[in-house]
C-alpha cells in the first residue's frame, strides 16, 4: 500500500508540474499562500510540543501538524477563485471525510485500548476537521440545491 501511495503521489506531482493540460490550469495570481511559513510553524511546534524529545518523535509530530494544515493552501485558493469544479469539490470533501473517519477511529481506540494516548494526533485531527467545516457547509448547500459549488470570495 505504501508503494501505491508513493507512486500515486509522484504521479500527481508529475501531472501538476509537467502535464500540459493540468499545468495550464494553474493560476499564479490567485495562488499567493505563503506555504513556507506554514511549514516553518509546524516544525517549530513539533520542536516545542512532542511526546518525547527525540529525532524520530519530532519528525513524527511535524508530519502530524503539517498534515493537519496541509489543506489550507488549497482551501485559500478555492476561496479566492470562488468557483469550484465538481472533481475538485468532491476531492476536497472526501479528504475531509477521511479525516472525520480517522477521528472516529481515535475515539474508538481511546475507549478500547488501555494505553492509547496519541493526543497530538487527536488534537491535530480536530484542527484539520475544523478547517474543513466551512467547506463542508457550502458543499452540503450545493449538493442539497443540486447546484455548482461556489465559495464566498
Amino acid at each position: 500500500m505504501k508503494l501505491i501511495f508513493i507512486a500515486s503521489s509522484l504521479a500527481i506531482v508529475w501531472c501538476m508540474r509537467l502535464h500540459p493540460t493540468v499545468r495550464r490550469s494553474y493560476d499564479k495570481v490567485l495562488d499567493t499562500f505563503r506555504h513556507y511559513f506554514l511549514v516553518a510553524a509546524c516544525f517549530i511546534l513539533a520542536l516545542l510540543v512532542n511526546e518525547k524529545f527525540g529525532f524520530q518523535e519530532i519528525f513524527w509530530a511535524f508530519s502530524i501538524y503539517l498534515e493537519a494544515v496541509a489543506i489550507l493552501p488549497q482551501l485559500v485558493l478555492l476561496q479566492r477563485s470562488g468557483n469550484v469544479d465538481n472533481l475538485t469539490s468532491h476531492y476536497v470533501f472526501f479528504l475531509g471525510a477521511y479525516r472525520a473517519l480517522y477521528i472516529l477511529n481515535w475515539i474508538y481506540r481511546y475507549f478500547t485500548y488501555t494505553h492509547f494516548n496519541r493526543w497530538i494526533a487527536f488534537i491535530a485531527g480536530l484542527v484539520q476537521a475544523a478547517l474543513y467545516a466551512d467547506f463542508f457547509y457550502y458543499y452540503y448547500i450545493s449538493w442539497r440545491n443540486n447546484a455548482k459549488l461556489r465559495l464566498p470570495a
